[in-house]
């Protein structure tokens, strides 16, 4: 049985990644799940599989040397899924040191601890181990012009404290590619949205705040173009890398689905108009009047988008899910799961939780 160590499992696209994988192996891996559990972190995003026999969750920090030694020297880890990381770019251009300490200091801990457990006395690794660093398309910068992309031979050029945190882990996993040898994967991903994202991030604020009547911010004129992926082609691309990937490559993980953030909020308007039944009386204030424009966020980038032709070619994948179909599949679920949003903005998830793992 392969067992995985997954970093940041707790939190959005960590969560749906674990989901993934077990409904595709099921009992064939193990999964071992680290993560601090900040505010981003939610084990309710786990219920369902917290109780397999084939699922451990460790709380610790990947700061945390012995903490991450412990797990390697306990375990015969196969696999490292490195999601774990501070992600919202408003929180970074407020507190940027715990973005560093986290992002880099936190990735050369896991990179080390690997490292030490995988290396051979010759200084080559054991056979079939391999360590996956997910990152984001921030760390390429902003594109200006339409019709042009980042592509994996872009120069890095970030733009946040952010951007800037992880795109020195990502120099630091490539130092260890080149250095070492050490057997990693790189991927860069554009937005992610769909089950159990946070809700400081555009997509869930935008159906929250519109379903209760609340105001929809958005930044400068609104015309920002980002690129989006539903998370579940971002699970399935992690995984197909993971296992295809040429050792040392860096991936990008694309969505094709550029919109600027105002075609964004209209049509989460739109759909929700169109998927709440008639005699909900939350109908009428899901409109337009809703949205507010508000000052720019300082240092934002204009234009994100990302040419996924190389995990194309080399691995086979592609995005399934066009954004029309995997919006309507999000707001489902956050219809199923009102309590789970209630939970989270409430800060009520939190305490059950916090109390089990002191």
């Amino acid at each position: 049985m392969r067992t995985y160590l997954v970093t940041g499992g707790a939190g959005f696209i960590g969560s749906n990644y674990i989901h993934y994988m077990f409904k595709k192996y099921d009992n064939e891996i193990r999964i071992i799940n680290v993560d601090a559990l900040t505010y981003a972190g939610n084990l309710e995003n786990l219920k369902e599989v917290e109780n397999r026999d084939n699922y451990t969750f460790v709380k610790a920090d990947i700061r945390d040397k012995e903490a991450i030694g412990k797990i390697f020297a306990e375990n015969n880890i196969d696999r490292v899924v490195h999601f774990a990381a501070e992600s919202h770019v408003d929180r970074s251009i407020r507190n940027p040191e715990v973005f560093v300490e986290t992002n880099v200091l936190g990735t050369l801990v896991m990179l080390n601890e690997a490292k030490k457990a995988w290396e051979l006395e010759d200084g080559s690794f054991k056979a079939d181990k391999k360590f996956l660093h997910v990152s984001t398309d921030e760390v390429y910068g902003s594109l200006e012009e339409e019709g042009t992309y980042f592509y994996e031979t872009t120069p890095i050029d970030p733009h946040s404290p952010y951007s800037a945190s992880k795109a020195s882990s990502d120099m630091l996993v490539k130092a260890y590619i080149d250095t070492y040898k050490f057997p990693a994967n790189i991927t860069n991903c554009s937005n992610n949205y769909g089950p159990y994202q946070f809700p400081e991030k555009l997509i869930p604020l935008i159906i929250n705040n519109a379903l209760q009547g609340k105001k929809l911010p958005v930044y400068g004129d609104g015309k920002n173009v980002r690129d989006w992926l539903y998370v579940d082609d971002h699970a399935k691309a992690i995984d197909m890398v993971t296992e295809k990937g040429r050792l040392g490559e860096r991936y990008n993980v694309g969505g094709h689905n550029e919109k600027q953030n105002i075609e964004i909020i209209n049509i989460i308007i739109e759909t929700l108009q169109e998927m709440l039944p008639e005699n909900d009386p939350r109908r009428a204030h899901v409109t337009t009047d809703l949205i507010t424009y508000v000052e720019d966020r300082k240092g934002h980038d204009r234009r994100y988008a990302i040419a996924p032709d190389k995990i194309k070619e080399e691995i086979g994948w592609e995005p399934e899910t066009m954004f029309k179909e995997g919006i309507r599949l999000t707001i489902k679920w956050f219809f199923e799961n009102e309590d789970w949003m209630k939970n989270v903005t409430s800060g009520d998830y939190q305490k059950y939780y916090t109390e089990m793992y002191k």
